[in-house]
């Protein structure tokens, strides 16, 4: 589902050059759920964020899906980012303004072929996926903060993704609640066959999943 071949990633200003990741090769199978562990800085994000589409790797290959999408121009990356990929935030990235059934709502707008009643149809099934059928009128303020990451996890899903995408989901949260987002992410893996690729400071929350990779100063333990 997920293939990186031999890539790396160079951050460079006028006076400075940094090495982000340097020769990264990992696949991820399809209905796998890989989390991916390593100190701050060592390149993990910029890792999710390459596999997501929102960042290029300075060098090296990048397939999703069977599909080598380097290459991909912006309109084709934007069409398949949104068809085939879920991204859930560490800090949630709701919309305080909308509702939950809107924010959930978000990432269907940009599908002309799905109807608006067939995006509250879809919203709302994602909402009671997550347990929050009756707080669809809510605004993520009246929310807890494992809600608000349950509102996310329902905006990541609502468009059936092939690959789902956490950046640390359970790092603004308390154990209990952690655990409880854990899990429908283990259900998601396990009854729908979705993979996820899971970025995690937390060895507990990565035991959990179903192989965990490690990175250090950009290079890939073995």
């Amino acid at each position: 589902m997920i293939n990186i071949q031999n890539v790396s990633k160079v951050y460079r200003t006028d006076t400075i050059e940094t090495l982000a990741l340097q020769d990264i090769n990992l696949q991820v199978a399809k209905g796998e759920f890989l989390s991916i562990m390593g100190p701050s800085g060592c390149g993990k994000s910029t890792l999710l964020n390459i596999m997501g589409l929102i960042d290029e790797p300075s060098s090296g290959q990048v397939e999703l899906d069977g599909r080598g999408v380097s290459d991909y121009n912006s309109r084709k990356t934007a069409r398949f980012r949104n068809e085939q990929l879920g991204f859930i935030f560490q800090s949630f990235h709701l919309i305080n303004d909308l509702s939950v059934i809107d924010n959930v709502e978000l990432p269907m707008l940009y599908r002309p072929d799905v109807s608006a009643k067939q995006r509250k149809e879809l919203s709302a099934e994602a909402l009671a996926a997550v347990g929050l059928a009756n707080r669809q009128s809510h605004f993520p303020s009246q929310l807890s903060g494992g809600q608000r990451q349950r509102v996310a996890i329902a905006r990541a899903v609502v468009g059936k993704p092939n690959i789902i995408l956490a950046d640390e989901p359970t790092g603004n949260l308390d154990s209990q609640m952690g655990d409880e987002v854990m899990q429908i992410l283990i259900d998601l893996n396990e009854n729908m066959g979705t993979t996820i690729v899971m970025v995690t400071h937390d060895e507990r929350m990565a035991q959990k999943t179903h192989r965990l990779v490690r990175l250090f100063d950009g290079t890939q333990v073995v």
